[in-house]
């Protein structure tokens, strides 16, 4: 493979990676949310260490000692530090996988700290990924240094992870952490800054993506991107909260759009597309857009460009009306995340009726009334 075919295995192989700690992370912090509330995780009132609610109740409270909001708030404090702990390791599993991918088990111990350096200086998710680059190719480059047959032992387990590290955590800390961290703070405000026809514009960019190629590189860069800023979201900046629920809703259109189509134009469809149809709505119900892809593989021309068309306007619809989602995934599932439910909702349908008459129109044209009743 190419250089750009690499590339694209490596990055892939941090995101696969990263996403269960973004759904294990971002779901508990949702249910801690459900039974603590929204101000589980805001300043305490009255602490003099200025502790967040759930930190103060973890630590100074049990179940044997509950504090004033009884059982469901000491249990939502628990789930929402578990999630905060579980969305730390998010940018450092996403640069340790990727040094992996490109130097074995001796890139993992300099990538992950790559990608605590990455979120100790404010780098983030793009430090993530450039720290992840760099201690894959200093751990690969140190791994094809000759050496004696008495040292080779020792590369893998203790030269390599040293020397990558120290090569690798110097460079982002003295050269790399300031840039890389100015860029994620002017994405951060400009993306604050979006309103009206931006931030519609920036809907139907993730929504594109996400249908493009249904879980593929593109979709995963546009996931990652909202799952990652999902753990930065306060209560004075939620613009992070509105894209996660831009692709979400955005990748769930496909496959629900699928099955309606499979519904109301049964002629225009396989008899193993009909069976895939109906399992098409709960794998688009649960946010699970690889339920698209027996169609989009049959037949590619007619089908992407149908269900791309859908996810961008439920991605400019979201954008538009500013919906919240403090969850990165569960579709249906994880509704009590989500603030403005019914313009979720009515995007999600918007979405799927654009889709379905542009799939059912794109699978008539051309085709003759006798071959419509063939099948």
């Amino acid at each position: 493979a190419g250089f750009g075919g690499e590339l694209r295995r490596w990055l892939l192989t941090g995101v696969s990676y990263m996403i269960p700690f973004v759904a294990a992370g971002g779901l508990l912090i949702a249910l801690g949310f459900l039974l603590g509330g929204y101000e589980i995780v805001s300043e305490a009132p009255g602490d003099p260490a200025g502790r967040a609610l759930n930190t103060l109740i973890v630590q100074d409270f049990s179940l044997t000692n509950l504090p004033d909001g009884g059982l469901l708030q000491y249990l939502g404090a628990v789930l929402s530090s578990l999630g905060q702990l579980a969305f730390g390791l998010l940018v450092p599993a996403l640069a340790g996988y990727i040094a992996y991918a490109m130097a074995d088990r001796p890139g993992i111990a300099p990538g992950f700290v790559a990608g605590l350096v990455a979120g100790a200086t404010g780098a983030g998710f793009i430090g993530g990924l450039v720290g992840g680059l760099l201690a894959g190719a200093v751990a690969l480059a140190i791994s094809r240094i000759p050496v004696p047959q008495w040292g080779r032992g020792l590369m893998p387990v203790v030269v390599i992870p040293l020397f990558a590290t120290l090569i690798t955590g110097f460079v982002m800390f003295a050269v790399l952490a300031r840039p890389l961290a100015a860029v994620t703070t002017g994405l951060a405000s400009f993306l604050n800054g979006l309103s009206g026809g931006s931030a519609v514009l920036l809907g139907i960019v993730l929504g594109l993506m996400m249908a493009f190629d249904m879980g593929g590189p593109l979709n995963k860069t546009a996931y990652a991107f909202a799952a990652a800023g999902l753990g930065a979201a306060t209560a004075t900046d939620t613009a992070p909260l509105t894209i996660m629920a831009a692709v979400m809703a955005a990748g769930m259109v496909p496959p629900l759009a699928l099955a309606l189509a499979t519904v109301v134009r049964r002629k225009l469809f396989t008899a193993p597309e009909r069976e895939n149809g109906k399992a098409a709505w709960l794998l688009g119900a649960a946010f699970i857009t690889e339920g698209a892809i027996p169609f989009a593989a049959a037949d590619p021309l007619r089908v992407i460009p149908s269900i791309m068309l859908g996810s961008a306007t439920t991605g400019a619809i979201v954008m538009a009306t500013g919906v919240q989602l403090r969850a990165p995934h569960g579709g249906i599932f994880v509704f009590f995340a989500i603030d403005g439910v019914v313009a979720f909702v009515l995007a999600i349908l918007a979405g799927m009726v654009v889709s379905a008459v542009a799939v059912i129109v794109a699978k008539s044209l051309g085709r003759s009334k006798a071959d419509l009743v063939a099948a």
